[in-house]
């Protein structure tokens, strides 16, 4: 475990809540915390085919967001503009942290470097969700603070570029030049280059995945790779799909959406670095933790891929985090559950540090 005693400030920071917007996020609050008795008199919960049932928060949170819009009926500029103020009301907060640091990478490339505290076990790579058109490093600031607090790490969260401006295979080539970069930027951290863990979730799970099979071989491996509920087959027709299709957190819909702005060549669909799942051979890759949640239209791809990979003899651990959605990481400050599930992912981080 390495430390520091210096401060890095940034000029990066989501912006201040409004008031209406503060009064929103006390009222989420507040929702989450309500007995479940009471929340499942309000929104009963669920339950799918496997038998699991939705966390009495999620279910109270999925009824209210099925009378909202849906984000993929307007312009891109809409819903980036809407996910980035999601990111805000519903962020975790954190006091200063030791290290807050824009970076600036090769070819114009943004990260921004994290470090709750002097002392840092490693590094966490993270690269966020949005389906390859959404999210930014500010609407995933609280998640990747969160990251680093509870882990003890370094996180560098990377801003790789978006579709449809920049489509596949712009954002596999970000993820590159981000691994490459850090792992040349390791040793003035104070870390090992071979001590630098992937996480991602939704389509950052995907390029983590992605980034895994493209680093098979080189000189230096990442000591983990962490897929939260990954794109893993983007023409997928696995049962979850069909099931949880109208989910409000990510529908069959949307889905559709994020694959035409990402992969509009339908023939780039079946390519492995869009769809690791169909690549032939998954042996040789990093050990790899995947959590799925229970009503996801992913989770059965996610689950797929965590089979395939223990077929291939990778160290393969899968966290079944039945009651939730698409998306928790985001959720935390809401949703005891939720939380509940990004702390057993930081375990799996702090482990592989230990």
């Amino acid at each position: 475990m390495v430390s520091t005693t210096s401060r890095v400030t940034s000029a990066r920071h989501p912006k201040a809540l409004t008031l209406s917007e503060r009064v929103q996020r006390a009222a989420f609050i507040a929702l989450g915390h309500l007995p479940p008795r009471l929340l499942n008199s309000l929104a009963p919960a669920p339950t799918n085919a496997d038998g699991d049932r939705m966390a009495p928060e999620i279910a109270a949170v999925m009824k209210l967001a099925e009378a909202a819009g849906d984000f993929s009926d307007g312009s891109v500029a809409e819903a980036r503009e809407l996910v980035e103020d999601e990111g805000r009301i519903y962020a975790e907060h954190f006091p200063p942290f030791v290290i807050d640091e824009d970076l600036e990478l090769p070819g114009g490339l943004r990260a921004t470097r994290y470090r709750a505290t002097a002392e840092s076990r490693g590094i966490v790579l993270f690269f966020h969700g949005g389906g390859f058109v959404l999210g930014s490093r500010a609407s995933y600031d609280g998640p990747a603070r969160l990251i680093a607090e509870l882990a003890g790490v370094d996180v560098v969260s990377v801003e790789y570029r978006l579709a449809p401006e920049a489509p596949f295979p712009a954002a596999v080539e970000d993820a590159l030049a981000a691994w490459r970069f850090t792992v040349d930027k390791a040793a003035e951290w104070g870390h090992r280059a071979d001590r630098i863990v992937l996480l991602g979730d939704s389509a950052g799970a995907n390029l983590c995945a992605v980034l895994a099979h493209q680093l098979r071989g080189a000189a230096v491996q990442p000591a983990l790779q962490v897929l939260m509920y990954p794109v893993t087959d983007v023409g997928s027709e696995l049962g979850s799909r069909t099931e949880f299709s109208d989910n409000p957190a990510l529908t069959s819909k949307q889905i559709r959406w994020f694959t035409e702005q990402y992969v509009p060549d339908h023939r780039d669909r079946t390519d492995p670095r869009v769809s690791p799942l169909r690549d032939e051979d998954l042996s040789g890759l990093p050990p790899t933790v995947v959590t799925v949640a229970g009503f996801d239209p992913l989770r059965d791809e996610a689950i797929a891929y965590a089979t395939r990979l223990r077929a291939s003899g990778v160290p393969t651990r899968l966290l079944r985090e039945g009651g939730l959605v698409h998306g928790y990481i985001s959720m935390t400050k809401f949703s005891p559950a939720s939380r509940a599930a990004v702390d057993r992912v930081v375990d799996a981080v702090a482990d592989a540090f230990n």
